[in-house]
């Protein structure tokens, strides 16, 4: 979430010792040492006390190359605050859980793009904001790729890539051929269509069905959950057919 090797760069180019910056900024010594050493994750509150004793803005201190959940969420929080949102203010706004919200600003969970695309028209920034240099394509790799538990190096493996090419990827240095995201798809038992394809193009889709049924299929946690089911094997797909009869029949009785 935090650039620990900025805080020390910066500190250093300011001929600032661990004391200095530690009294500034109204912390312990070997707090702040644990945090130039990358062993901790400091708070929002004391990022700010940071970015004030360093001359700096807060999101400054929020490295670049976050991708993943922890740099996206930590960017959406310090915006929030900034606009003087509440969670339960940004949650209604977005049309999601406070709780999820809560999730997806602590690095727990990576909102779908569709989201993503939300949360930032309700911050009134562009998507691209949130995400840095990381690419729609790679956000999309990274979030199946959390969601199923997979290292980058297993990805790399099963796609038969090299690791730092994931890891660049993913980042958004570097924007995958064709041939690199099909054999990525299929690592991943997707479609390459579905890295590339818009929420728009999904809409067409989901047009013609009922509203209700529109109305499900649109919110982000059920898409999440089938983002996760299309790797599912037969027989895994059919125990969770059966668990979710046996839950209704439970609850029913």
């Amino acid at each position: 979430m935090i650039d620990h090797k900025l805080i020390r760069s910066l500190r250093q180019k300011r001929n600032m010792t661990l004391q200095d910056l530690a009294q500034q900024a109204g912390l312990s010594v070997s707090y702040l040492s644990e945090i130039e050493l990358g062993k901790k994750q400091p708070s929002l509150e004391t990022i700010d006390k940071l970015a004030q004793a360093l001359n700096i803005s807060r999101e400054g201190l929020i490295s670049s190359s976050s991708a993943g959940a922890g740099g996206i969420g930590a960017k959406i929080a310090l915006i929030r605050q900034e606009k003087n949102l509440s969670l339960s203010e940004l949650a209604e706004k977005v049309g999601i859980s406070p709780s999820y919200l809560c999730q997806i600003e602590s690095g727990r969970a990576m909102p779908a793009l569709s989201t993503l695309k939300s949360i930032a028209k309700a911050l009134d920034v562009k998507p691209e904001n949130l995400m840095a240099a990381a690419s729609f394509v790679g956000y999309k790799i990274k979030k199946i790729r959390c969601e199923r538990k997979i290292t980058q190096a297993e990805l790399a493996e099963k796609a038969g890539v090299s690791t730092g090419l994931i890891g660049q990827i993913e980042s958004g240095k570097v924007e995958p051929s064709i041939k690199t995201l099909e054999k990525i798809a299929a690592a991943l038992s997707l479609s390459p269509c579905f890295f590339v394809s818009e929420d728009e193009e999904l809409s067409s889709i989901l047009k013609p069905m009922n509203p209700k049924v529109r109305e499900l299929l649109n919110d982000p946690k059920v898409r999440s959950a089938l983002e996760l089911l299309a790797d599912c094997s037969a027989e895994e797909f059919s125990f969770i057919l059966k668990f979710i009869q046996l839950y209704k029949e439970h609850r029913e009785s």
